[in-house]
Formats: structure tokens, sequence, C-alpha cells
């Protein structure tokens, strides 16, 4: 192979493409015609590395965050990566099922920053040495036409938008939901400032507002509830709106604490539901003519950012009622309280207990030993129930099991099979049993079963105290 040919053959063009994915794609089309290995230039774009141009494989990965695979690995350290055999290299990213080889060299910009990589992958044995040199070279040359063309491709605004989509969806919490749409639209609009209001209040500032953002703040603020309800029930009553950077008219009412603040450009956007959302304010101190397309991507961004508060809201409701408690995997209180409303006088029996000495255990041991313990009579409990039987924990070293039965006795042999259970794993409880009372409220039986266990320890524990009918 002459590799000086190679070098002319696929440099020659360089000077004469117009843009930065024409540099890279003149590069990896004249390198495909002197080898048949997979050829790739990935450039950085924000985070991520961006496949610009690819050829000789059925699929490519489109984008590679950062330091994943080889591509990544030569991106950050800035040095080559030679790596005959692919198998046994940890960071290999399977492209095609046939690769043995692979080589990946840094595209750096005439300063030695590294913007990207070029990468070529082989399935047929190949000597990797020639190709290195080779291959640097080329991408030298490949970075200095990209420098001079105004360096790697900017994201498109809607590349911008899938990202902060994205970042939305994982947000964990509503200030992280508002502080992500606010950034988003800064972002994708171009305008210098963006605050939301949701259900009459407006979102935590950013760590280091900007002076606009600060004095809309304060204007809205002073303003009162009244100003931004006629603020957010305009955008909700008639739809988004935005400026044209026209001089001379004047603002409506409703708008008149943003101008006061020094905004002469505003896209407003209404966000959510009208009873429960709000509105996406994306402001700038510049009269500026925000398009249409600018607009509908504010609409978009509005609505991603209201689902992903929906979620937030809709799971925090969900973990409320949420059924088990994450230590024993049993029912917990919530459950519990609507179980025990629904108890059947004379038939529903109450058993409390508690686990005799477990706070000894806890001083002793130390906090993990003492749920090893729960967890372990857990299972212990549960398993000397009867199939319809119910068992909560309510509280620390606290359990209620809530079963049907015809009559006193059977209940009462229940919670001694719960105390034998417990003797099994080592441990001794004690329980109260009481049934409800016609008319008795649910709190008051679990009181009078309370009241039957404290018998039980007054007695020396390990045992069964039945309440009084």
């Amino acid at each position: 192979m002459d590799h000086q040919r190679v070098i002319r053959d696929v440099t020659v063009r360089l000077p004469m493409a117009s843009s930065t994915p024409e540099a890279c794609r003149w590069t990896v089309s004249a390198l495909s015609r002197h080898t048949p290995a997979t050829i790739s230039v990935l450039l950085a774009v924000h985070d991520r590395l961006r496949c610009v141009a690819a050829t000789g494989a059925w699929q490519v990965f489109a984008t590679v965050p950062a330091r994943t695979g080889i591509v990544g690995r030569v991106y950050d350290s800035g040095a080559p990566a030679v790596v005959p055999d692919v198998t046994v290299d940890p960071d290999y990213l399977p492209v095609r099922p046939d690769v043995t080889a692979e080589l990946c060299v840094p595209v750096l910009d005439p300063t030695g920053r590294a913007i990207g990589v070029l990468d070529l992958q082989w399935s047929e044995p190949i000597d990797l040495e020639p190709w290195r040199e080779t291959t640097q070279q080329l991408a030298d040359q490949l970075g200095a036409r990209i420098a001079a063309l105004g360096g790697p491709p900017a994201e498109s605004r809607s590349e911008k938008l899938l990202r902060h989509a994205a970042a939305l969806s994982s947000a964990p919490t509503e200030a992280d939901v508002l502080g992500v749409a606010a950034c988003a639209a800064r972002e994708v609009s171009g305008l210098s400032t963006a605050v939301l209001l949701i259900a009459g209040q407006l979102g935590a500032p950013p760590a280091a507002p900007s002076d606009l953002e600060t004095r809309i703040r304060a204007e809205l603020t002073e303003s009162g509830p009244a100003a931004l309800v006629r603020m957010v029930d305009r955008a909700h009553r008639y739809g988004a709106g935005y400026t044209l950077g026209e001089a001379g008219h004047p603002p409506t009412e409703d708008y008149r604490p943003l101008t006061r603040a020094g905004v002469r450009t505003l896209v407003a956007v209404p966000v959510g539901p009208p009873d429960a959302g709000g509105v996406l304010l994306v402001a700038d101190e510049r009269a500026l003519r925000p398009d249409p397309t600018t607009v509908s991507l504010m609409e978009l961004l509005a609505g991603q950012a209201w689902t992903s508060l929906d979620r937030l809201r809709t799971l925090a409701r969900l973990r409320e009622q949420a059924s088990s408690d994450p230590l024993t995997g049993l029912r917990h209180t919530g459950p519990f309280g609507q179980r025990i409303a629904a108890a059947t006088p004379g038939r529903t029996a109450l058993l409390a207990i508690d686990v005799d000495g477990f706070k000894t255990v806890n001083d002793t041991y130390g906090h993990q030993a003492g749920d090893r313990v729960l967890v372990g009579l857990a299972r212990a409990l549960e398993g000397a129930l009867r199939h319809g039987d119910e068992l909560y924990r309510i509280g620390g070293d606290e359990f209620v099991a809530v079963i049907e039965v015809s009559r006193p006795e059977e209940a009462v042999r229940i919670a001694e099979r719960l105390t034998e259970a417990a003797r099994r794993v080592g441990r001794t409880i004690s329980v109260g049993v009481a049934l409800p009372r016609p008319g008795e409220t649910p709190d008051r039986t679990l009181r009078r079963a309370d009241q039957a266990l404290y018998a039980v320890k007054r007695q020396g524990r390990d045992g069964v105290h039945l309440s009084a009918a």
C-alpha cells in the first residue's frame, strides 16, 4: 500500500470543502477507496460524539456519550488507540459482527485540542502500524480544515430540544424540571431569559440569574397574585403569543410588569391545563423578532415540561399510596388504615405484635443487624399466618396482623402460632388480640389490642393476651 498516495488522494479535495460535514464526508469516501475498513468521523457536539460521516457498516452509532467506547477514550485522552484484537479491549463498541481490529486517532484543531476522532475498523488481517501514521496525518489535515470552516457543526435547535427533553424526563424533582425547562427555553430560543409561572407561583431562580430575570421576578412579585393570574389566563385563553420587535406598539395591560422590567421581546406559551398549569415567559432586553418556528419549539418544550411535572406528581401520589414497606416488603400504614376501616365487628381480629428486646439488638449490634432481625421475623410471621390473613409493619418493631375468625379463641390460637414461629427464628414476641365491637372505631380497636399487648409485656413478654369483648 502506497500510504503517501492515500494521503494525497484523501486530502486533495479538503481545501474545496465548503462545510464541516462535507469535509468529513470527502475524507471518509476517499479513504474507503483504499481500504475495506469501516470508517467513521465523530465530532464533539455538546456532551457527545456525533457521527458526521461514515461508510462500510450496515448501521453506525449516531452519537456516543463522552468517554464511551474506544472512540470516547481516544477523544478524552487525545492519544491514538491501536487495537489488533477488539475482543480483548473492554471499551470496544460492536458495529459489525466480523470486526477484528480497530484504529482510532484524535482529530485535533490547530491548537492541539481534540474536536473528534477518525475511526477505522477491519474484519481481515491488517498491519495497523503503517495505517496509524497515515490515519493521524489525515486526521490532522481534517482537523485543520474543520477549524478553518468554523469548527464542528453546532447542534440544531431541534437537537437541543431533544437533549433537554431527555433531561426533563429524568429530572428527579419539580424544581429540577422547572430549572431544565427554563435553561432549554433560553438555549433553544436564543433569548436571554426564561421564567415559568406554575399554579400562580414563580419557579425557583437559577443559581446566577441575569439582571433581566432578577428585574422580571421583582416586578411580578410586586404586581401581586392577581397580575400573575391575568398573565396565565391570557396565555390559556388565546394561546401562545410573541412580539415582532417593532417599535411604537404598546403592550397589553397584562404584560405591563414585564415591560417595566425592561422586556422588549417576549414569547408567552401556556403550560399544562388552565386550572393547574401556568405560562412559560421567554424574554430579552433586545428588540428581536422571534420566528414562528421558535414559538412552536417553545410550545413543544412547554408540553414536555408539563408532562414531566405531571409524571413526578403521579409518582409522588403512588409513593404515598405504596402498599409495601421497603425493608420487609410488608404492607404498611396507608393500606393498614384502609383495611381496618373495613373491619367486621366480631369477626375481624387485630393482632398487635411487638418484638421483645429489639432495642437491645439495635444498641448492641447496630441497625443493620436490627434490620436483618426484622426481615427474618417478618418472613416467619407471614409463614405462620393462613391464606388471606394480612400482616402489616406499622412502626420500627411493631407489626399488626388482620385476620378473619369465627370466634375469639380462633384469633388466640393464630396469635400463639405467631409466637411459636418467632421462637423458631430465635426471637420472642408479645401479641395483643382485639376484635372490633359494634360501633367501635378502628383506632379504638387497635388501642385495645395495644393495651392487651402491654399486658403481655407486664407479665414477662413472649405471650398472647386477648382484650375483653
